[in-house]
């Protein structure tokens, strides 16, 4: 595949022309508990499993808004499919990125067999230090995209042998690192059954006692990358926000969309009551979800927008850029929730069933519970740009001060 073929318009137009697949199978993936392998053959050869890994690697090194395209035009077809694609890009991009350079091109300088990493970043494990790497170990949750990665991109705390945590030099903070290890030296659980996102197979898995080198391993909160350009000065955080936000507007207007079909249908069987679609509280509603939705997408290309100009003249996120950022996904993910219940309410029995409707409603209350959306971070956003956090930065869940 060529670099024009890889570049962000053209994957885009690659994720819509697959999007009948994507919906065909949707219930298929459901079923199994995972993408079935025509819908992982669709995004790999397609290119889509290269749009966040460097040019360097013969990636596609989309910016930040041509990723939010795709993963919206992804998650509309099949919420679990682009839930997948993002987290699983979101990893594989990062430790293309920021793993030091030998590593790197090792995994991935050969495009014809690119690995696919996914995993839980969250520091759950401990790692203690031995010669040139760390033992690690640990259990983590939400593994989402796992049954398909090569890789394990996962979090843990450094420690001393007594179990006591490390901290980063000349500063107060823990140090945590991701470390990316062989998905065969997990092992796996198969305890996902919950409401939605049924075939993301976010799987639990723990690792023992497994040795890593330090090669393998890269700072969860670096915006330095060794390798790829200026969308890699997003850090990890940014590139998370990225992805839910994609999700969400993708949800959100095939709810719409799905809705406004089932109205237009003509239901012969309703008797004396007049049919839904004909009444003012649809009506009415129907247009204040349509300005919702359409308000909270403004709001979140807005700030990718001035994003993606920032980091292509040089710059990098500023703390009230990150702020907005993080603001607009809980904006449009609360919106999102919104609009899928009173789709979901409005449509009576018809949502009940299994449907497209349906799965929309289930997939979007399975991502509401995502720690990235949390009254937590919204508090957040609010104090600072009340002004009340001068000289802070974003961390994963809020503001501390700098180093």
């Amino acid at each position: 595949m060529t670099q024009e073929e890889r570049d962000g318009t053209a994957l885009l137009a690659k994720a819509r022309a697959r999007a009948p697949l994507f919906m065909a199978n949707a219930a298929k993936n459901e079923s199994a508990g995972a993408l079935v392998p025509e819908t992982i053959a669709a995004l790999r050869e397609s290119g889509l499993f290269h749009m966040l890994i460097p040019r360097c690697f013969d990636g596609a090194e989309v910016d930040p808004v041509e990723a939010m395209r795709i993963f919206e035009a992804v998650s509309y077809a099949d919420g679990s499919t682009g839930w997948v694609l993002m987290a699983t890009q979101i990893c594989t991009g990062a430790a293309a990125a920021y793993l030091e350079p030998g590593t790197a091109q090792a995994l991935f300088g050969n495009p014809d067999r690119t690995p696919v990493v996914a995993g839980q970043g969250a520091p759950n494990g401990h790692a203690i230090p031995e010669g040139n790497g760390y033992r690690l170990s640990g259990k983590w949750g939400y593994a989402s995209g796992l049954k398909h990665a090569d890789y394990i991109h996962t979090g843990a705390m450094v420690c001393d042998k007594n179990g006591a945590p490390r901290f980063i030099p000349g500063t107060n903070q823990p140090d945590y690192r991701t470390f990316i290890v062989p998905l065969r030296e997990a092992r796996l659980d198969g305890n996902w059954d919950v409401l939605g996102l049924k075939a993301t197979g976010s799987i639990d898995y723990a690792i023992t006692d497994v040795f890593v080198p330090e090669s393998f391993t890269h700072s969860p909160t670096t915006t330095e990358p060794r390798q790829g350009g200026s969308f890699y000065r997003l850090g990890l955080l940014a590139m998370t926000s990225i992805g839910h936000s994609g999700f969400a507007l993708g949800i959100g207007r095939r709810a719409l969309d799905e809705l406004a079909a089932l109205m237009r249908r003509k239901n012969p069987r309703r008797g004396a009551l007049p049919p839904v679609a004909e009444t003012e509280h649809f009506q009415e509603n129907y247009g204040t979800a349509e300005a919702q939705y359409r308000a909270a997408r403004a709001f979140v290309y807005e700030i990718w927008g001035e994003i993606r100009d920032t980091l292509a003249a040089g710059g990098s996120l500023t703390t009230r850029q990150m702020t907005l950022s993080r603001l607009a996904l809980n904006h449009v993910t609360t919106a999102t929730a919104e609009i899928c219940t009173f789709a979901y309410r409005i449509a009576g029995g018809a949502a009940l069933r299994e449907s497209a409707l349906q799965r929309c409603f289930r997939d979007m209350f399975a991502g509401t519970q995502h720690f990235l959306t949390t009254p937590t971070v919204l508090r957040e956003c609010g104090k600072e740009l009340a002004g009340l956090a001068e000289g802070k930065v974003w961390t994963l869940i809020g503001l501390v001060d700098k180093h």
